[in-house]
This record gives C-alpha cells, sequence and structure tokens, in this order.
C-alpha cells in the first residue's frame, strides 16, 4: 500500500495542490516537478529507516513521480482557450 502512495496518489495531490497555488501552467509544473522529487526523497528515507535502499531509488523511481505531477498539472488546466491565428 505504501509504494501505491508514494508512487501515485503523493504527486497527484502535489500538481493539484501547485494548480490551486499558482496561475500559471510553467510555474506550477515547476512546483510540482520540485516538490514530487523531494517529496520522493523524504519518503524513501522516512520508510526505509535501515538504509537498504540509497538515493539510487530515489533517483530511478523519480521520472513516474515527476510525470504523474505534471500530467496532473496539464489536465488541471486544460485545454488552453487562445484561439491560433490563421495563417
Amino acid at each position: 500500500m505504501k509504494p501505491i502512495i508514494v508512487l501515485l496518489l503523493l504527486p497527484v495531490l502535489l500538481g493539484v495542490a501547485s494548480h490551486f497555488l499558482f496561475r500559471t501552467v510553467k510555474s506550477a509544473a515547476c512546483a510540482a516537478t520540485i516538490s514530487s522529487m523531494l517529496a520522493v526523497c523524504i519518503c524513501v528515507r522516512a520508510l526505509d529507516p535501515d538504509g537498504s535502499w540509497s538515493w539510487l531509488v530515489a533517483l530511478l523511481v523519480s521520472p513516474l513521480v515527476i510525470a504523474m505531477a505534471v500530467i496532473t498539472v496539464m489536465l488541471c488546466f486544460g485545454r488552453s482557450r487562445v484561439r491560433r491565428r490563421a495563417t
């Protein structure tokens, strides 16, 4: 249950939180990326007090977590309402 929370639910919650804290997609995606990476590192440290996992585990899992957080931000902001000019 703990890996599901860390790998799936935590990035989605961080993405939604950064969506509500920032107005632009760029800053919200940046905040979601940084916060999700830090959250994974902290969770790996907290869930493994013996130290059998290393920082390499957090590094290998981080692309999945970052992708989940950024996709959540993109889905929360939705489609752009600005119409493009016909060229």
